[in-house]
């Protein structure tokens, strides 16, 4: 079956398109690229959606032609795969998230993203699914991450456990215990939200350069700096990062409000521009070694990472600085596309959607039982 995947995360950075071949029965599927792009955000889209993001207000009325001009820039995602529509099956559209609050102790949790699956399905004439997360939530659940599960039915091995570690704007890990891809993935599967990806370094990459560059490339401005521990250990106190899984998280809590007081304190410090990058990419680094030596019996002897984070050699060496242990690699040694994974995994999940078989994870998420995940368009 031929799913196309479209993720946008919190990074804001663009629309990963993945056109994915699936077979399969159950969990015991199996996945091929077939072809990716990245389709970018107009700057005039991406701007209301971080200003959102950052608590800005905004009417009714802006709000609902936001959603429309995000569903029209998925369909300009889905046309930049120049492939003939008629030959896909099936799409699987995550969305945008503009806000995202996990459950707290007698108060359910709530999560919307925007991009219009109806108007995906009109455009298309193709079967789509959208708003994964709403199901999981509506039982306890965190809605969110819910990539554990197609790592697990993907990347486990059967001898030996490992970590899975997605670096978007936000972190989350993966932990896979030995399986051998048979039945139900096992209960053991642990998964979580570690916290800032490169959110808080897109930000200070476009307040520093003017918005002349909005991400550092293969982390080359922070590796001329150093990084200040103090700093570090300071901002690992934030108590989200002693709290016990299942736990996710977003901008509302690490987005632009925090990465100003970030920034005012390096500079109280007298921190460089590189050591203020430099020191907000080992942070990332810092907050998945807490995680792993917190959360976990003990590190994995390998690390996959998957998002952009993988592209950041920075970012990459510092985590196996801190994680020596462990190999630390990309997820492309097991011919899963890093660049394109959480796009992969929203096709699956579609898959799943269409085939009714539950998607989400509960070892994972806090969430009462599987359930079906997506709602489901017809053209």
């Amino acid at each position: 079956m031929k799913v196309i995947g479209l993720m946008s995360g919190t990074s804001v950075d663009g629309i990963d398109a993945a056109l994915t071949e699936i077979s399969g029965e159950g969990y015991a599927v199996s996945a091929e690229l077939i072809a990716g792009k990245t389709h970018p955000y107009s700057e005039k889209v991406r701007s209301q959606i971080l200003d959102l993001c950052a608590n800005k207000p905004i009417t009714m009325a802006a709000l609902a032609e936001l959603d429309d001009a995000i569903a029209h820039h998925f369909i300009q995602a889905i046309e930049a795969l120049n492939i003939d529509l008629s030959t896909v099956d099936l799409i699987g559209s995550h969305g945008q998230t503009l806000y995202h609050r996990p459950p707290q102790i007698g108060q359910l949790g709530y999560t919307q993203q925007l991009g219009r699956g109806d108007l995906i399905a009109q455009a298309t004439s193709r079967t789509t699914v959208s708003n994964f997360r709403v199901a999981d939530m509506a039982y306890g659940g965190q809605g969110a991450p819910l990539v554990p599960m197609i790592d697990a039915c993907l990347l486990s091995q059967s001898e030996q456990a490992i970590a899975v570690q997605n670096i978007g704007g936000i972190g989350n890990v993966t932990y896979l215990p030995p399986w051998n891809k048979k039945g139900t993935p096992p209960a053991t599967v642990k998964g979580w939200d570690t916290g800032p990806g490169n959110a808080l370094i897109d930000w200070a990459v476009t307040k520093l350069s003017a918005g002349q560059s909005t991400y550092d490339s293969g982390g080359n401005w922070a590796s001329q700096g150093q990084p200040d521990q103090t700093l570090i250990d300071q901002w690992l106190q934030q108590p989200f990062f002693q709290l016990e899984p299942p736990k996710s998280t977003g901008r509302e809590l690490f987005g632009a409000q925090y990465a100003e007081q970030c920034w005012q304190v390096a500079q109280a410090r007298g921190l460089s521009e590189a050591d203020f990058l430099a020191t907000l990419t080992d942070f990332t680094a810092a907050t998945i070694e807490l995680s792993y030596r917190h959360f976990l019996d003990q590190v994995p002897t390998e690390v996959l990472i998957g998002g952009g984070g993988g592209r950041n050699q920075y970012l990459m060496e510092r985590l196996q600085r801190r994680l020596p242990e462990a190999k630390v690699g990309t997820t492309d040694k097991h011919k899963i596309n890093g660049e394109y994974k959480e796009a992969i995994a929203f096709a699956i999940l579609a898959y799943w959607r269409y085939h009714n078989v539950p998607g989400n994870l509960p070892s994972v998420t806090g969430a009462d039982k599987p359930c079906l995940l997506g709602e489901l368009w017809q053209p």
